[in-house]
């Protein structure tokens, strides 16, 4: 007979949510790492409550045992320090036992790089991918929106309508934890979102006319969120890809928001700018792209330069 999560993973949860805004993806996360501590700790006969710092240490080990990656257990470590912060403040604990353990580092990986040329092959290849002229047109504007934005993909497929009305400039996104930025579109992204709005209007108005529901997301579906799906626009970024001449492997969502970034930035954009436009609460989340440019810097001369033989 299994034990029944610890009620602290249920309260901590719905505090993340209430009070700090946490998305489904971080609850879910937060949810599966704290699951699996405690399950851990029903194998040694102990109870979160009765947690000392030595439990936590033991259980790190035994995560780098099972072979789980740096980021994962710094993961565990953090929701952790987060469940056992939580405790604290409410006064279910004097102390939290995990706050001076130091996690196990990460190693640090540069994002993927799309050159320009790759990107232009990807937005061209959008507008001829898809069953149907509405396919073509949505993926159109999915693709220039992601590279004009730097969005994160579930901003993207969750972007309600209201925020593009009226040929806007620059977009409203609500972002992580609830907090909204601005960011501003390119000529072409303005272009393809006026063009997939007529669509997408057509259709909803078709829908009204049969006393359907109405749906308030720019890119609606069917399914149960209302609007496209992540994983589905994963799939079809692939397809994308595939129809480029791109390697699939080399390109997500993501790499196209690491493309907006790095573009910018080897334009001459701001870094503290670049960072506003992502989204980033920290600025030395952000420098990591002026580590991409170096490091593609050094491979052009190693690559290009008449004496790169003897250069170090």
């Amino acid at each position: 007979m299994t034990r029944a999560p610890s009620r602290w993973i249920s309260s901590f949860l719905e505090a993340q949510a209430a009070e700090l805004g946490a998305s489904q993806n971080t609850l879910l996360a937060y949810g599966r790492d704290l699951k699996d501590f405690d399950g851990w700790l029903a194998e040694q006969h102990k109870e979160l409550l009765d947690v000392v710092r030595s439990d936590v240490e033991d259980y790190l080990i035994w995560c780098d045992a099972q072979g789980l990656a740096k980021s994962t257990r710094a993961r565990r470590l953090s929701s952790i320090k987060q469940i056992y912060r939580f405790a604290f403040e409410e006064g279910l604990r004097s102390d939290n036992p995990a706050i001076q353990i130091a996690g196990p580092g990460q190693d640090k990986r540069l994002p993927k790089i799309l050159s320009v040329e790759e990107v232009d092959a990807l937005l061209q290849a959008a507008r001829s991918q898809g069953r149907t002229k509405e396919d073509r047109l949505r993926n159109t504007c999915l693709m220039e929106l992601l590279y004009a934005t730097g969005m994160r993909v579930t901003e993207l497929v969750s972007l309600p309508v209201s925020a593009t009305r009226g040929d806007p400039r620059l977009l409203l996104i609500l972002g992580k934890g609830g907090k909204e930025r601005m960011v501003p579109l390119s000529p072409d992204a303005r272009e393809a979102l006026a063009v997939w709005l007529r669509m997408r209007d057509d259709r909803e108005a078709a829908r009204t006319a049969k006393r359907l529901p109405a749906s308030r997301f720019l890119f609606p579906s069917r399914g149960t969120l209302g609007h496209l799906t992540r994983h589905r626009f994963y799939l079809l970024i692939k397809e994308i890809a595939l129809a480029a001449g791109v390697d699939p492997g080399r390109v997500t969502p993501h790499t196209l928001r690491h493309a907006f970034a790095t573009h910018l930035l080897a334009g001459g954009a701001d870094l503290r700018a670049i960072q506003t436009m992502l989204g980033h609460a920290d600025v030395a989340t952000t420098e990591i792209y002026t580590h991409v440019l170096e490091s593609r810097l050094a491979e052009l001369v190693l690559d290009h330069h008449p004496l790169s033989d003897d250069v170090v």
